[in-house]
């Protein structure tokens, strides 16, 4: 049985992977900071709902704790919980408006995968997928061709530049446990406005791939639904 746990589960791409994975027969964890909307989540899908808010030290602890007490191990940590910020022109950005899209993106995913490391190496195929962007490729950004171009976020664009360079850093270190990210591409969920042309379960292929792929695949990868990419 794989156990997986999710972040910002409680709707969007975390939902619909909390929903593939449980039809894939694995036990899901729904992590949500909103606990009346993750609970609510949890029992429409049949997951079990963990209360975990990734900017909060004592929250990611707490979740991790409740985790030891009743499953004893993770095998797979999906960190999917993230925001997007201030768009468009930049001039006025504020260092507490990219401060606090850094600390759910980047920080928090440090936060998350160090309290469940512990749990994950109980595992026998220990994964952690860290769902990231082609917004944070210099290539893609700079290609008119792509809806990436034609974007400007600047908070969100660098912490996901970020997050992608922090996944083959962990990848690189923890050579006992299989590390990527994944790029859901431009789907429509409440993030965007519905905007993207994707459903979002095409923006979760990628993820669902990685979480269920098992051993001997590659770590430090970079993966969207069409299959390995290459970041710069």
């Amino acid at each position: 049985m794989t156990i997986t746990f999710i972040t910002g589960a409680n709707k969007g791409l975390g939902r619909e992977t909390a929903r593939r994975l449980i039809e894939q027969g694995h036990t899901v964890l729904l992590g949500a900071r909103d606990e009346q909307a993750g609970r609510a989540a949890a029992s429409s899908l049949g997951a079990r709902f963990v209360r975990i808010d990734v900017t909060d030290d004592d929250s990611v602890t707490a979740a991790a704790a409740d985790v030891e007490q009743h499953e004893g191990r993770i095998d797979v940590l999906i960190n999917n919980a993230g925001v997007h910020g201030p768009m468009g022109d930049p001039s006025t950005l504020t260092a507490a408006e990219v401060l606090g899209v850094l600390d759910v993106n980047v920080v928090g995913v440090v936060r998350a995968s160090t309290a469940f490391l512990p749990l994950l190496r109980r595992s026998a195929d220990p994964v952690i997928i860290n769902v990231s962007s082609s917004m944070g490729s210099l290539a893609a950004t700079h290609d008119p061709a792509r809806a990436e171009s034609k974007v400007i976020a600047a908070p969100y664009t660098s912490s996901k530049a970020a997050l992608t360079m922090l996944t083959t850093q962990y990848a690189k270190a923890l050579p006992d446990i299989r590390i990527n990210a994944a790029d859901p591409g431009y789907t429509a969920t409440d993030f965007n406005g519905n905007s993207g042309p994707q459903t979002v379960t095409e923006g979760t292929d990628a993820v669902v791939t990685l979480a269920t792929e098992g051993p001997g695949h590659g770590s430090g990868r970079f993966l969207d639904r069409d299959g390995e990419i290459t970041w710069s």
